[in-house]
């Protein structure tokens, strides 16, 4: 239906024609991508997987668009990182290119994305989120593993951002986006286990989700 032939075309637009006047008689439409639905019912947006690449439909809360755009970053970067021929590569070699990344991504869907949003002094210093998503109470904190050295201290480095985000009014949750893509961190499992979850003092409560990315 969407494809015409290489040889008559018209011929194809004829029954294409025909196809769709059938489908109407019986209160129906079709939609490009082969889907017929109800007259009038619009299809769902579809976004791309990160694994598989099949459409899905589009995602009904912000922690759905929130896991798609996270997940997929690895996906993201590939074609920046190999494209076509006479173009410069990007390169994502510090965390600051992987948090450009995530706020071009973000900016489509959330339209209150704030960067580099202070929060309040914990133990006397205070620290820079990476993004406050301010409508959701979210804030997502980024890492790039630099060496093995540095896999061994992340969980560490965690652990202080998470007291600092406790004491935030606008954090209740915290989303931290670990880039490994040379798998550093030997006990991903583990590191997942240690940091996820609920966790209060008398500063406050966040809930805290940790996605290691390859």
């Amino acid at each position: 239906m969407d494809i015409a032939p290489a040889l008559d075309e018209q011929e194809h637009k004829a029954s294409r024609k025909r196809v769709e006047e059938e489908l109407t008689k019986n209160g129906l439409r079709y939609f490009q991508g082969g889907r017929v639905l109800p007259d009038g019912e619009a299809p769902s947006i579809q976004v791309a997987t990160a694994t598989t690449g099949q459409p899905v439909a589009k995602p009904a809360s912000v922690e759905e668009v929130l896991q798609v755009l996270v997940k997929g970053l690895p996906r993201a970067i590939d074609p920046l990182q190999y494209r076509r021929k006479g173009a410069n590569c990007l390169t994502f070699l510090s965390e600051y290119d992987i948090q450009d990344l995530l706020h071009a991504l973000l900016r489509p869907w959330i339209s209150d994305v704030r960067p580099e949003e202070h929060t309040p002094s914990y133990a006397g210093s205070s620290t820079r989120m990476d993004f406050l998503l301010a409508s959701y109470s979210l804030v997502i904190e980024t890492k790039l593993v630099r060496d093995r050295q540095h896999a061994a201290k992340i969980g560490d480095e965690l652990i202080i951002d998470i007291d600092h985000y406790r004491a935030h009014p606008g954090c209740k949750t915290l989303w931290c986006v670990i880039y490994d893509p040379n798998r550093y961190i030997r006990n991903v499992g583990g590191l997942v286990q240690d940091l996820e979850g609920e966790s209060k003092n008398d500063k406050g409560t966040v809930v805290t989700k940790v996605f290691v990315l390859p």
